[in-house]
């Protein structure tokens, strides 16, 4: 039985909520909150195994408590808001930067048309996500703990590939941040993201430090200090060391973009000159790639299980033997300067 506790200011709300969800047969309700002070104070002591959380509540809004649970009682939260869209990207980024998981519209009510349609999906979302093995909100001055495994020559990588999907914003976001306006090289990355996101999540990375972030255009140059983020179904991947290049090749294991076709084109391109970042994610997505950019001789960083929200994707990527480094969230960015600057971690 999936334990849930409810987060919303509204009576009514709450009393159709915890009808939907009891409707499942699957779930229960064990506690409701009227507030976000509340909704901390719950999950703290009821140890749930999900939480469903409004935006806009009184005394402390989803956002802070979002950010409070994830410190003191990590749990899957849902964050949902009928006041605020949630299918605007900076609603989606803020949530998911505070630690939620997915931020989704409030169900509409019985005598909407498309009720049923609502409940299902949202009892859909609240089934995955209750799944989803969540970690205490990582801090920033934590020191590495990952080991090399694979001893490289002083390579200085022309390229770095990176990709994510469960967790990976808010993950990509703090890298992005703590890396310098003369990074020298370009970043590839690939995260996976609702169709439709991926103009708002560049604009939204694009404010997490120096770097420049766009969304990635067929045959555009490759320019140092720059992040070029895979577009809607379409592979991201590179051609003769200097330009994009975008295919609509089929999906690989249902994912296009894909993780393993941007670092199987970049192994294919740069070799040993590239690094490969594999970060928070569900599933496998990746591997694949990797492997190929290892017989390259090309060097793998990977985030590690304390720090992942879903250790998926780096998971597969350490079981299969691939990880040069094995590193928490805030030791990637410095690992990945001193690469492309010296060769050497």
């Amino acid at each position: 039985m999936i334990r849930v506790v409810i987060a919303e200011d509204s009576v009514t709300v709450r009393e159709l909520l915890r009808e939907i969800v009891r409707g499942d047969g699957g779930m229960t309700v064990v506690g409701e909150a009227s507030n976000g002070v509340e909704a901390v104070e719950l999950t703290r002591s009821l140890r749930p195994d999900l939480v469903v959380m409004d935006i806009a509540m009184p005394r402390m809004d989803g956002f802070e408590a979002t950010r409070r649970i994830m410190v003191e009682a990590p749990t899957p939260i849902v964050i949902m808001s009928a006041r605020y869209n949630v299918r605007d990207v900076w609603v989606s980024m803020h949530a998911l930067h505070a630690g939620a998981l997915v931020a989704i519209p409030k169900p509409r009510g019985p005598l909407s048309p498309q009720f049923e349609d609502d409940a299902r999906e949202f009892i859909g979302t609240l089934r995955l996500m209750s799944q989803v093995k969540v970690v205490r909100r990582w801090a920033r001055h934590r020191r590495s703990t990952g080991v090399p495994v694979v001893a490289h020559a002083s390579v200085r990588p022309r390229i770095v590939a990176m990709a994510a999907s469960t967790g990976g914003p808010a993950a990509i976001h703090q890298i992005l941040a703590d890396l310098p306006a003369d990074f020298p090289v370009a970043i590839l990355l690939v995260q996976h993201m609702s169709h439709g996101f991926m103009d708002g999540f560049a604009s939204w990375l694009d404010t997490a430090g120096p770097l420049r972030a766009q969304v990635a255009r067929d045959g555009q140059p490759l320019e140092p200090a720059t992040v070029y983020v895979a577009p809607d179904d379409l592979h991201l991947g590179v051609a003769q060391r200097s330009r994009i290049a975008l295919a609509d090749a089929p999906p690989i294991k249902g994912f296009r973009p894909s993780a393993s076709h941007l670092f199987a084109s970049v192994a294919d391109d740069f070799g040993h000159a590239a690094v490969g970042v594999i970060l928070t994610g569900m599933g496998d997505d990746g591997c694949m790639g990797l492997a190929a950019l290892r017989r390259e001789g090309g060097r793998i960083v990977v985030q590690d299980e304390k720090t992942s929200v879903v250790f998926g994707m780096p998971g597969a990527a350490v079981q299969a033997g691939l990880a040069d480094w094995t590193l928490p969230l805030p030791e990637i960015a410095p690992t990945l300067r001193a690469l492309v600057t010296t060769g050497e971690p």
